[in-house]
This record gives C-alpha cells, sequence and structure tokens, in this order.
C-alpha cells in the first residue's frame, strides 16, 4: 500500500507541474503494466512508456515525485518500479522478465 504521508500537500503549486505532462492525454495502460505481464510485451510496454517520458517537458519534477513519495507502480519520470527501487534502496533488484509459458 501506498505511504500517503509522503505525498505533497494539496497545495495547486504542488501538483501544478503534471499539466505540462506528456502523458497527461494517453491511456494510463501505457505507463502500468497489467497482472502477470513479462519479457518482451513488458520490456516494449516499458520502453514505450520511457519514450513519452524522454521528450516530457516535466521529466525531472516527474521523477522526484516518484521517488519522494516512493510510487510502488508504473512508469514515472522514465524509470520502472524496479528502477526506482534500486535508487531508493541503493542495491539492484533482480528483474524477472521471463515468458510465462504453461507445461
Amino acid at each position: 500500500m501506498t505511504e500517503i504521508t509522503r505525498l505533497p500537500r494539496p497545495v495547486l503549486s504542488e501538483w501544478e507541474w503534471q499539466y505540462e505532462a506528456a502523458c497527461r492525454e494517453l491511456p494510463t495502460e501505457m505507463f502500468f503494466h497489467p497482472d502477470g505481464e513479462r519479457g518482451p510485451r513488458r520490456r516494449n510496454r516499458e520502453n514505450a512508456a520511457k519514450a513519452v517520458c524522454f521528450s516530457c517537458p516535466v521529466i525531472k519534477q516527474c521523477r522526484e515525485h516518484a521517488l519522494k513519495v516512493q510510487e510502488p507502480y508504473g512508469i514515472w519520470g522514465g524509470l520502472t518500479e524496479d528502477e526506482r527501487l534500486e535508487i531508493i534502496t541503493g542495491r539492484p533488484v533482480q528483474r524477472d522478465y521471463t515468458e510465462y509459458t504453461a507445461s
């Protein structure tokens, strides 16, 4: 569960940067993976989301927000959940991108 005590106060200036976000009009599914998504499909979705982030005028603010509040899900500021966790903890995260196959 997200720790909401780390969220900025409900003051417009704290959230205003989101109005300029490149992702604002895009589907959220592009930035948040569905349950069980793995392998090339997940990498491709993450890469497409990151491409949007890297063209965004507020990538810095978005990344700072995600790290500050420790966003647990989605692509924020061009970083995946695992990449943010590595920055926060200072330790590498084991990624499992293997494609799920039923035996």
